[in-house]
């Protein structure tokens, strides 16, 4: 919704100007982008939350550190296999994956 007095507009409002509809391929893009981030900051706050170093969860994992950085920083998509093994075996966790239609 905007605002006329502070000229502000939604989130759903500039993604949909700078990017186009849901279901554009700009926009699909994004999206998806978005979601390896919010991946990668799920992973760094709950390796936060245990105290860990990116070297410590590598280790428990069985993976490089450099892998989980990039992984924490949206460099590399991480297999739902591998970030299922980086959460049991390195943070002591569940993954739980959820499907909305």
């Amino acid at each position: 919704m905007k605002t006329k007095k502070n000229n502000l507009i939604t989130l759903e409002e500039f993604k949909e100007k700078n990017y186009g509809k849901r279901g554009t391929k700009k926009r699909d893009e994004l999206e998806a982008g978005y979601k390896n981030f919010k991946i990668g900051v799920l992973l760094q706050e709950a390796r936060l939350e245990k105290g860990l170093t990116q070297e410590e969860l590598a280790t428990k994992a069985g993976t490089t550190k450099s892998y989980i950085s990039k992984i924490e920083n949206n460099i590399k998509e991480v297999r739902i296999s591998t970030l299922q093994k980086i959460v049991e075996l390195g943070l002591g966790g569940h993954l739980n994956l959820t499907i909305k239609l």
